[in-house]
């Protein structure tokens, strides 16, 4: 059963925004999955905003630390058609998309998770089942996990729906969070159930919880986890079985909790994060790959202490296999911290490149620009931090460790003009695709996330990097414009060296 009123569900105030009153329909099977929340009268007259960030009654405060991981339903028959197919219940997991789950099962079958919630709908329960394998809990089924729902657009090919809506399928490619169809606005009506669907979740005392849904509705849920309203959808991709983490800390006296996005659309096949790719039918031809460092010396000391050290065997090993993953790219340009560590990692990814091409004896190896940008140093700045940290990076939202104002305040402004930077390398309008690698500390790379999202410093403990970790930033619209993310701290490419999806919370402090 789910909610007829809702607020959505975020930890940090913004404006406040209601979401209209609507006449539900309890649903237990898929059979009845056809069936829609009807709106009334008054939902109808009020429109809402054109695109807000949202707020409402923060998260329920929870007593241990808490993961989330979210997985999204391998190819569908509907997927593989280019088929319209929202909260429809006709499409099922193609022999593709059996597989993918199966590499999903593979992937996740040595984390402890304590229990699943999965979509109704067949793609997505499937592709639980699969995952879930021989775990004895039941897989709970949700309503409010179901797709967008997309009404007189569900089921049409996407050149059907182009002929027979016009403006409205282009507003639906184009302005997602104002398009309106059939008197509903869908992904504000998403917003609001993902609001619902955080609710149930964290309601559990679980500590690690698997959740298999859809693409949309994934987007929605990490986008109201962080904060982030509907005119975010399609900005935090979510591809088939993509796995996304969300990291859920305890605060005392009752406080919601503190939310970190620690991973974003890690994909069970090392090149998928790289694959060319489209949004909302745009294509792709300028990206950003922020590629941390290798771990450094001395790892065991207290970050960011680390100074400007070289990295050690295992940082090493991070920074070839990150050189080995950008192996089928071309890369344009890479532009890197001065410190040791980013240099030693980006000179791994220059011999590789320039070497990709030249497997023959008479091969002239192609050259690729290396640039040091001092704007990309941040280790001094983070060191500067009047109190000692204890947070090291492999733990999420250590970003959060820096209470100093001061040293956030630089780290930001900094950062930006970093990402000027960045985007006039990217503008070169001489090439008409154009890849640049970026290769820096960790902190500097999260508060560029938040530049490419055009957020402000208040959200960099929203975001978790791992040493050797990749982020692939888009800019289907050109540089000019607010990117897409693509994946955000992908290490599956270290192979035994990656970090888990899952953690141990036997430790975990109670509040």
């Amino acid at each position: 059963m789910f909610c007829s009123s809702s607020h959505l569900l975020l930890h940090r105030c913004f404006s406040t925004y209601t979401i209209p009153h609507s006449t539900s329909i309890a649903v237990r099977s898929s059979s009845s999955l056809q069936e829609i929340p009807k709106s009334t009268p008054e939902s109808k007259e009020q429109g809402g905003p054109t695109s807000l960030l949202y707020s409402s009654t923060p998260f329920p405060p929870i007593k241990a630390a808490k993961r989330v991981v979210l997985v999204r339903h391998g190819q569908s028959t509907w997927n593989e058609e280019g088929r319209i197919q929202g909260s429809s219940n006709f499409s099922v997991l193609t022999q593709k998309g059996e597989a993918q789950a199966e590499t999903s099962r593979q992937m996740l079958a040595d984390d402890a998770f304590d229990l699943c919630f999965s979509s109704p709908l067949i793609r997505s329960k499937r592709t639980a089942e699969i995952i879930w394998d021989t775990r004895k809990e039941e897989i709970i089924t949700e309503y409010d996990l179901r797709e967008i729902d997309l009404y007189s657009f569900q089921g049409l090919l996407k050149h059907e729906g182009k002929a027979k809506f016009g403006v409205a399928f282009r507003q639906w490619q184009l302005d997602a969070a104002n398009f309106n169809i059939d008197g509903h606005y869908p992904v504000r009506e998403l917003w609001a159930r993902a609001g619902s669907c955080w609710t149930k979740i964290l309601s559990h005392e679980s500590k690690s919880v698997l959740v298999v849904a859809h693409n949309a509705v994934n987007q929605a849920l990490i986008a109201t986890a962080i904060g982030l309203g509907t005119e975010y959808f399609r900005i935090l991709l979510q591809s088939n079985c993509g796995v996304s983490v969300l990291d859920f800390t305890p605060q005392a006296d009752g406080r919601p909790p503190y939310i970190c996005l620690n991973r974003l659309n890690q994909l069970t096949t090392p090149s998928s994060p790289l694959a060319g790719g489209s949004s909302g039918g745009r294509k792709t031809n300028k990206r950003i790959i922020l590629v941390c460092h290798g771990s450094q010396a001395n790892a065991e000391v207290s970050f960011p202490n680390l100074g400007d050290q070289p990295m050690n065997m295992l940082g090493v090993i991070q920074a070839q296999k990150t050189a080995e993953l950008l192996l089928d790219l071309t890369v344009n340009c890479i532009i890197t911290s001065s410190k040791v560590a980013s240099v030693e990692t980006a000179n791994a990814i220059s011999r590789v490149q320039e070497a990709a091409d030249c497997l023959g004896a008479d091969c002239v190896p192609r050259y690729v620009e290396m640039k040091q940008m001092q704007n990309l140093d941040v280790e001094k700045v983070l060191g500067q931090s009047k109190q000692e940290a204890t947070e090291v990076p492999q733990q999420p939202g250590w970003i959060n460790g820096f209470e100093d104002g001061v040293v956030m305040t630089a780290l930001w402004d900094q950062s930006g003009k970093a990402w000027e930077s960045l985007l006039e390398e990217l503008s070169d309008e001489s090439e008409e695709e154009k890849i640049v690698v970026v290769v820096g500390h960790p902190a500097v790379h999260i508060a560029l996330i938040g530049r490419c999202l055009n957020l402000s410093k208040e959200w960099m403990g929203s975001f978790h990097l791992d040493a050797g970790s990749i982020s692939v930033l888009d800019f289907p619209d050109g540089p000019g414009r607010r990117g897409v993310v693509r994946c955000i701290n992908y290490t599956a490419h270290l192979g035994r060296w990656s970090i888990p999806i899952t953690r141990s919370t036997s430790d975990d402090e109670e509040f």
